[in-house]
């Protein structure tokens, strides 16, 4: 059978300190992986995501795991400053973390490569006119390059998922306001915040050798709001 455990592998994630990469960084390390938790931010330096990856050494998973929080901004006032300071942050970093990568998984003829990514890219929101596109280029990125990696026994998925309790989107102060709650009520038919224990363990599950058949794919993540 299978295993969905992630035992002795080398997972590389990103960000690590912001979104969802606490939950991460716990989850893969309770079902056996050695997480390389990075911090660093990558908008700054066209140069980091592949040194990240040359000190990581060996690794068998890359979680693209990348967050800004969202602007606001009516689409008639979104500059260029706050567009190019979005992509930068969500988009730029993705092929080159992954293009760093692909030399040793080539090699081996294996590897994971899953981005933790937005529903937002999925169904319209109101004032997010940047981060909307960002994230829907992350998932354009991840169904094209996916075909393409899939031959050479390389796995690239998304998570695309809100509503997901996490510290950058939805913090304390956010999941106490009643405003809040009573939207978790009207928009979401789960009733309730995924939590991020739920959403991690759905992450490692696609990065287990039992999650060997999934190909450029998009998972909603979001409690059925990317359904409505």
């Amino acid at each position: 059978m299978t295993s969905t455990r992630l035992d002795g592998k080398r997972v590389l994630l990103t960000q690590a300190n912001d979104f969802m990469g606490p939950a991460l960084t716990e989850v893969f390390g309770r079902l056996g992986a050695d997480v390389i938790a990075d911090t660093r931010a990558l908008a700054d330096d066209p140069a980091l995501p592949a040194r990240i990856v040359s000190e990581a050494g060996h690794i068998d998973v890359l979680l693209v795991h990348l967050a800004l929080p969202a602007p606001a901004t009516p689409a008639g006032d979104i500059d260029d400053a706050e567009w190019r300071e979005v992509f930068a942050h969500l988009v730029d970093p993705m092929p080159r973390l992954v293009a760093a990568v692909l030399p040793q998984m080539v090699a081996r003829g294996q590897g994971r490569i899953l981005l933790m990514g937005s529903a937002a890219a999925l169904r319209g929101q109101k004032r997010t006119g940047s981060y909307s596109a960002a994230r829907g280029a992350q998932l354009a990125y991840v169904q094209s390059v996916g075909l393409e990696l899939a031959p050479q026994g390389i796995q690239l998925n998304a998570i695309a998922q809100n509503f997901v309790a996490n510290p950058t989107y939805y913090g304390p102060e956010v999941q106490a306001n009643p405003r809040f709650q009573e939207r978790l009520k009207r928009d979401v038919p789960l009733g309730r915040l995924v939590s991020a224990e739920e959403d991690a363990l759905f992450a490692a599950y696609l990065c287990s050798d039992a999650a060997a058949c999934f190909v450029g794919q998009v998972f909603p993540v979001s409690g059925g709001w990317a359904l409505r």
